[in-house]
């Protein structure tokens, strides 16, 4: 990232850098300058926390239909890939916008506006994606997070000690992908939270990402217990995909309104799970809240 698509915010606690592009937020760090982010190592994936919009996860074919036409769409949308435009900067908060162009409506036919905000308040990072109907028609949409935090955290402890403590207890069954790249299977799975923790290993991601559906908590810590962690709160978003390529040094916790299509699904997007219907002149507001706790 070019010093000039990169914006800079910064607490007594924390700091952050978020690129123009995608409004993604590229590093998150303590006081001390420790990183709680992916090192984004190229062996493994070099993303950091891209945004899912204007759908989340796959579309069958990397197409959806919308009124007997089909139209292309890649894996979580086009919002990662588009530049931003900042609205606004302080020392500790910036908000970038992502508005319907030309390039977009011949994907997605919807005039739509995206706000992205970024605050930091002490040892809490406030993210806040609003999305707007700036149209005259219903718009379908989804959206989601892909923050790729460090695993392990810089706090001491190995990669088998760090723990998910959800809010809750989580005995719901889970979903998986299926035999369709990207799709999710119809079956449910057991689900690997004990309780209200998961002991999270490598060899849970051989296939893909682990997708709860059915999610009692909208909070969670990640890191190891007795030492600092994140707690990671997701209040307007009803499920969560845990994900990573098996041995990299990150685990995306990832707070969903939308998922993927079913394996073989051919409805159209109005069918496609979690699609939420925004009215003209309607706003809706995802919140995520990332704090570092000090134990």
């Amino acid at each position: 990232m070019s010093e000039s698509s990169s914006l800079s915010i910064a607490s007594p606690a924390l700091s952050a850098s978020i690129a123009s592009e995608g409004a993604e937020l590229w590093s998150l760090a303590d006081a001390e300058g420790r990183d709680l982010l992916t090192d984004a190592d190229p062996r493994w994936w070099t993303g950091h926390a891209p945004l899912l919009f204007p759908f989340v996860g796959r579309s069958r074919g990397d197409v959806y239909r919308l009124d007997g036409r089909e139209y292309a769409m890649p894996q979580h949308g086009f919002a990662r890939r588009k530049p931003f435009a900042l609205v606004h900067q302080s020392d500790a908060q910036v908000t970038l916008r992502l508005e319907a162009d030309e390039g977009t409506r011949a994907v997605y036919p919807f005039d739509f506006r995206l706000d992205m905000d970024f605050a930091l308040d002490g040892p809490t990072l406030r993210m806040t994606a609003t999305v707007s109907n700036m149209g005259e028609a219903k718009m379908p949409f989804a959206f989601g997070y892909h923050p790729a935090f460090a695993w392990p955290l810089p706090y001491g402890g190995s990669v088998e000690d760090h723990r998910i403590a959800f809010e809750k207890s989580e005995p719901a069954p889970i979903r998986k992908v299926g035999h369709e790249p990207g799709l999710i299977a119809h079956e449910t799975f057991p689900s690997p939270v004990e309780g209200d923790t998961l002991a999270p290993t490598h060899a849970m991601f051989e296939g893909d990402a682990l997708i709860w559906d059915d999610l009692a908590s909208r909070s969670l810590t990640w890191g190891v217990p007795g030492k600092p962690h994140l707690k990671i709160d997701f209040p307007d978003t009803p499920w969560l995909g845990l994900w990573q390529k098996p041995g990299a040094h990150y685990l995306c916790v990832e707070p969903w309104a939308g998922m993927a299509d079913p394996v073989g699904f051919t409805g159209d997007v109005w069918d496609k799970p979690g699609i939420m219907a925004l009215l003209p002149g309607d706003a809706r507001s995802f919140r995520m809240d990332v704090t570092l706790v000090a134990n």
